[in-house]
């Protein structure tokens, strides 16, 4: 089967651009690519369903205006399409007099960023707001939400192979290799061989072997992060109104442990960040030989692990001692209880690893002949989706002079 572009990648970031390249050309015929039997499995369907508000990012960068305007877009998606989601706002919290200069850098940024609505506000405030949280103050975050990261997934595939009908959709189909001719390019899959003119790879925790299968000379390799969450237990959900985030240390590449009301009403705490054995491993035991090697042998894993030492030791004592992860919780809700919380379920993210150890890197896409590669797209990837996927979707006019 012949197609005009390939998209290969079936996360949120993916399925955007799916749809986006597909509005944009509803001409062509466009193939999406999964591996896995569902949309949206790994990354997207394992995050903490967090729209986020562009707060914390460098004004001027990938991250910065693509989470801003892709949140107002997912939004307005949101409410188009029946997405369950809302706009119900988050409060970052300061515990300790140490946090207060971090917060108001975190502010300024904000500010930077023409974030909506924030302000910071006082202990009380932080209690009217949220009852059961302990503060010396914080920043009010009124645009922040909740949403169903995969409903809205699946949402983007639908409405774009109801654009095209030559457009298709195929899951459980791996892209194991990639023949790159001069006019078009064959794929082949774990279900056959398919030909396309364009490629565009959206490959989150694979990225960088899709990228060395497409012929990318790639210095960086995907590590991944493992997150494990707890949740409240019923009689402890009234603790939580919606989402409670610590004062994120600048030292450390996450936001750390907070508190987020889903969806569909349960309220998770976490995610701590732990290396994982296997990237696409949800269990605190699972292993790849394969990964560990791969990771293990790069020397930006080893210099990642010195720079955060300290870190890295806490959040591995963390992640296998309840008590500990409660008494991270203690921080902001000190009346938290053993009884309170019980294990909930994991999460991997992946980062695009500098070989001095760099976390820090913006959302990244280069080119490559008549292929573009998302390299780069953690946190807040699925905020910005649908902006990425827009992105992508101009620079595909340019890069292969489509019409």
């Amino acid at each position: 089967m012949k197609f005009d572009i390939a998209v290969i990648g079936g996360g949120i970031v993916g399925a955007a651009t799916f749809y986006k390249l597909q509005i944009k050309y509803p001409n062509l015929k466009i193939a999406l690519f999964e591996k896995e039997a569902l949309l949206a499995d790994h990354q997207t369907g394992h995050n903490s369903g967090v729209i986020h508000s562009g707060l914390y990012y460098k004004p001027g960068s990938l991250k910065a205006r693509n989470c801003i305007q892709g949140r107002h877009e997912l939004v307005a998606f949101a409410k188009e399409h029946g997405i369950k989601h809302d706009v119900c706002g988050k409060v970052v919290v300061a515990t300790d007099a140490s946090e207060l200069p971090n917060m108001e850098r975190i502010f300024k940024t904000g500010l930077e960023n023409k974030i909506e609505g924030i302000e910071m506000i006082n202990a009380d405030q932080v209690r009217e707001i949220e009852p059961h949280v302990q503060s010396i103050g914080g920043i009010w975050v009124p645009c922040t939400g909740i949403i169903d990261f995969r409903g809205a997934t699946a949402k983007m595939v639908e409405l774009a192979l109801a654009t095209q009908e030559g457009s298709k959709l195929f899951l459980e189909t791996e892209v194991l290799a990639i023949d790159k001719g001069e006019e078009s390019s064959v794929i082949h899959t774990s279900k056959g061989d398919y030909e396309a003119e364009y490629l565009v790879f959206c490959a989150g925790l694979q990225a960088d072997r899709l990228a060395k299968k497409d012929g990318i000379k790639l210095k960086e390799k995907v590590v991944g992060f493992r997150g494990d969450y707890y949740e409240l237990t019923p009689e402890a959900k009234h603790k939580v109104k919606n989402l409670i985030y610590p004062v994120p240390n600048p030292d450390f590449p996450f936001l750390g442990v907070h508190f987020t009301r889903m969806t569909d009403g349960e309220v998770e705490c976490g995610p701590n960040a732990v290396f994982t054995f296997k990237r696409e491993g949800y269990g605190k035991t699972d292993f790849s030989l394969k990964d560990t090697v791969d990771a293990l042998t790069y020397k930006g894993t080893w210099k990642l692990f010195f720079n955060n030492m300290s870190f890295g030791i806490n959040e591995y004592r963390r992640a296998f001692s309840k008590k500990l992860f409660l008494k991270t919780l203690q921080r902001m809700i000190p009346d938290l209880t053993m009884e309170d919380i019980h294990p909930g379920r994991s999460g991997v993210r992946a980062l695009l690893l500098a070989e001095d150890g760099d976390t820090r890197d913006d959302f990244r896409v280069e080119y490559h002949g008549k292929s573009i590669h998302v390299l780069n797209a953690p946190s807040p990837a699925a905020t910005a989706s649908l902006a990425i996927g827009q992105y992508i979707a101009d620079e595909a006019e340019k890069q292969f002079n489509l019409k």
